[in-house]
């Protein structure tokens, strides 16, 4: 990775270097590089096999506080990529709160938080591990047929040069494992899944395990029933509740805030969540998803506390977005080809943290959301309603399976009657457990 590294820095040096050549005032260059594998398979034969490498160069140049960014590959024309960019700058509006990082908020420490695995897997290797997945999935009674089984590896590095001289680099690796399946047949039939993501090849869940869930998963989902339209308790499963801490996330995003999109935008200092919870965004944690050692202006990472005991203490920003809104940056900018935009890094829900148990016997009579459909969550007004499926809940246990309803609410609502359970899935860049919200409006038969 050294070789690739050094390379990848000459090139965004290079056209750092031609931008201000051509009259730009400031500027800086992201470069993304990248190489994967990945098979599938269904039914026990190889359906697809594919090794892809690709590389981008995204460049922001800055002339008379306009801003203009252009998208190159490494193989292109880097000056005449500078050259264009610089004219597009110059016929730009300009920008008040464009500029590059404050120099007291670069990067100069950068910590190894153990991003990168060396471990490359043979595409015949990969083949055999969606085969035990799709295997072992369909060796659970009661499943039909398979939608196919999965198997990937990755490894991409990153590098941001600015002309304030400024330059950093990270390497990350990526593994997967995933298969879908179906009980069932004609009209009856359900389908399910299961997977498992992660940056080290040793922590992924074996095959057979996946596979295993993904079979049990979906043939508890025979036979729904349907749900008569009232309210009733609502528990999230993990991977539900990631869904509604991400809408959180998305309303505290400096850039909702600064056009006035956010239900949040007037709620700075004041309690969103219960006072047991609080909610981190850390993008310092070892083999995390969302982990940087700097962010998408070069700034340094450092933990940065969202909501504390229940009150909104910060929003999520990048340079421009705080300058703005009048405030300090965080440190929470991400590069895309469109330019820089803030986001969060690895969000951590935590406090409260009930037995799951105590919240399915506290939410009986109520439903144990598995699935949610549609993007049914208004983050201006707050307003919520999503197609649903999951369980009921009969004496604090998970009962018959139901399908085809809506919940409804309002977040401000859900996130303030919240209470997190105690199986936190670390795997994601959203940290969370089940997540009980209390009664909803459900609209069925």
């Amino acid at each position: 990775m050294h070789d690739k590294t050094e390379r990848l820095l000459n090139a965004g040096q290079d056209i750092i270097r031609a931008a201000l050549r051509h009259g730009a005032d400031a500027a800086d260059a992201a470069i993304s590089q990248s190489r994967s594998r990945a098979v599938q398979v269904r039914l026990g034969k190889l359906e697809e096999a594919e090794s892809s490498e690709s590389d981008s160069l995204s460049l922001r140049v800055f002339v008379d506080r306009r801003v203009a960014t252009v998208s190159a590959d490494l193989a292109s024309d880097l000056d005449k990529a500078a050259e264009r960019a610089v004219a597009m700058a110059r016929v730009s509006p300009a920008d008040p709160y464009a500029g590059l990082a404050e120099p007291d908020r670069l990067a100069t420490v950068f910590p190894d938080l153990d991003l990168y695995d060396d471990t490359d897997i043979p595409t015949a290797d990969l083949i055999e591990e969606a085969q035990a997945l799709e295997a072992a999935a369909l060796s659970v009674a009661g499943v039909t047929n398979s939608g196919g089984a999965s198997a990937t590896c990755g490894f991409g590095g990153f590098v941001l040069v600015t002309s304030d001289g400024f330059s950093g680099t990270r390497a990350r690796s990526a593994y997967s494992r995933s298969v879908n399946v179906i009980a069932g047949e004609g009209t009856a039939m359900q389908r399910d899944h299961d997977f498992d993501s992660r940056i080290h090849y040793c922590d992924l869940d074996a095959a057979q395990a996946i596979g295993r869930n993904a079979g049990e998963r979906t043939v508890r989902r025979m036979s729904p029933e349907k749900v008569r339209t009232g309210r009733y308790p609502i528990v999230f499963d993990p991977r539900t509740a990631r869904a509604l801490v991400g809408h959180l996330v998305g309303a505290i995003n400096g850039a909702a805030i600064a056009r006035g999109t956010s239900f949040l935008r007037k709620r700075m200092g004041t309690r969103i969540l219960p006072e047991t919870i609080s909610v981190i965004d850390d993008p310092l944690l070892a083999r995390g998803w969302g982990s940087r050692s700097f962010d998408g202006e070069g700034a340094a990472a450092a933990a940065l506390p969202l909501v504390a005991d229940g009150i909104l203490v910060d929003w999520l920003l990048d340079g421009a977005t705080a300058r703005e809104l009048g405030l300090k940056p965080n440190g929470r900018a991400s590069r895309s080809g469109g330019g820089v935009s803030p986001s969060a890094s690895n969000v951590i829900l935590s406090g409260g943290q009930r037995p799951v148990a105590e919240l399915l016997a506290d939410a009986e009579g109520g439903i144990y959301v598995t699935e949610l459909i549609g993007h049914g969550a208004d983050l201006v007004t707050g307003d919520y309603s999503r197609g649903a499926s999951g369980f009921r809940i009969r004496g604090g246990q998970l009962a018959e399976p139901v399908a085809e309803f809506t919940i409804a609410g309002n977040l401000a609502d859900m996130l303030l009657a919240m209470s997190p359970g105690d199986d936190v899935d670390r795997r994601f860049p959203i940290i969370c457990p089940t997540i009980a919200v209390g009664e909803m409006t459900v609209a069925g038969v």
